[in-house]
């Protein structure tokens, strides 16, 4: 992937594979019995269309970023280095029929799930046509089977427990997904949806994502114990994966979610990755003053995208198909934010901050839409 000095982190600029990373990597995917079926099973088309999530991934936050400099928008939340957790885990949904809340890091689930890239964007302008008619930049749509983000950490987890038990009593094969980060498992919303959901044996996947930091805490500052063990004291099953390498998160959450589709649920995927940046674009220079520098260089040498394509380069994927995949993410993305810039001054009348749930394309009706 083209690598951007403004916007990159500076681990990432002059990337190349470590050999042993690489390997790692592989053996990560090929070794283990039950995941190894399930990415071999992945074809060439397969991957290529992981490479393009990641890539949109990516772009997207690229694209906030350049708007943030450029004085469009004043911050934004990114999830830079932490794209392969989103987009393995989302991955292994049958993104027609389940539900997935995201965190405002997770943004990879927008678009995977079906919304339209443009209305990404929109959802930072509060414009008028923005997914959430400008009320909030936390965006979602529930047509599309996206809960949209909760400021307030936790709380998606008591969300998707309810969800989830209305799959189970309408006896539906489906499945609702969120993300946690390792700072929320500390919220009482977080350990009250989990104990609900076990007890409740409902089809909810938990991703915790452990990116090592909540806000500006360092993970060992706000955590004791393993958070890979967590999930037991509820008595739910988990799978822990490398939180940068997309196929061993696809394969762990392809597994938690056949067990949940089956009636077993819920289950736990836990993901260790990094946060390559600041808790927004506002205080990048606190988060880098908040850890060691050889940690931001160790983990930048596990670039999920750069790992990824050297993968790829290993299974027959030639540098020329991976540059055509980002030729055109690179133009969707570029298109999609010149579409929303057009949306810029459309600014909604302060009457349309009073929901209409129930009006045509109204939260209440998407969300009974995507129920039913």
């Amino acid at each position: 992937m083209k690598r951007y000095p403004a916007f990159d982190p500076p681990e990432y600029l002059a990337w190349t594979p470590d050999e042993n990373l690489a390997a790692e990597y592989v053996r990560r995917v090929e070794s283990d019995p039950q995941r190894a079926p399930l990415v071999a099973a992945l074809s060439q088309d397969d991957l290529l269309s992981i490479y393009r999530d990641l890539l949109r991934t990516r772009l997207h936050d690229i694209g906030l970023k350049r708007w943030v400099r450029t004085g469009v928008i004043s911050k934004a939340w990114l999830g830079t280095g932490e794209e392969a957790v989103t987009v393995g885990s989302v991955r292994a949904l049958d993104r027609e029929h389940d539900m997935v809340s995201p965190m405002i890091r997770n943004a990879g689930a927008l678009h995977m799930m079906g919304m339209p890239l443009s209305d990404m964007f929109r959802g930072y302008l509060a414009s008028e046509d923005s997914p959430s008619r400008g009320r909030d930049l936390h965006i979602g749509n529930m047509e599309k089977g996206i809960i949209q983000p909760i400021s307030h950490m936790g709380t998606s987890v008591t969300v998707v427990a309810g969800v989830a038990l209305a799959f189970r009593n309408r006896d539906e094969r489906r499945v609702a997904m969120t993300w946690i980060g390792d700072g929320a498992t500390k919220t009482a919303a977080c350990h009250e949806g989990m104990n609900l959901a076990a007890v409740q044996s409902v089809p909810a996947v938990f991703v915790i994502q452990n990116n090592q930091v909540a806000l500006g805490t360092r993970v060992e500052q706000h955590s004791r114990g393993d958070l890979a063990a967590w999930p037991a004291m509820y008595g739910i099953p988990s799978w822990s994966c490398d939180g940068n390498n997309v196929l061993d998160v696809y394969a762990a959450t392809s597994l938690a979610v056949d067990l949940c589709r089956e009636g077993a649920g819920p289950a736990c995927v836990v993901a260790d990755t990094f946060r390559m940046g600041g808790h927004a674009t506002h205080d990048e220079r606190e988060a880098r003053a908040a850890f060691a520098p050889d940690l931001f260089a160790s983990w930048g040498r596990r670039d999920p995208i750069g790992l990824f394509e050297s993968y790829l380069e290993g299974k027959g994927v030639t540098p020329a198909m991976m540059e055509e995949v980002e030729d055109a993410a690179v133009a969707e993305m570029d298109a999609a934010a010149t579409e929303a810039l057009a949306s810029k001054d459309r600014t909604p009348s302060p009457e349309s901050a009073l929901y209409d749930g129930i009006s045509e394309g109204g939260v209440l009706v998407g969300l009974e839409r995507r129920l039913t």
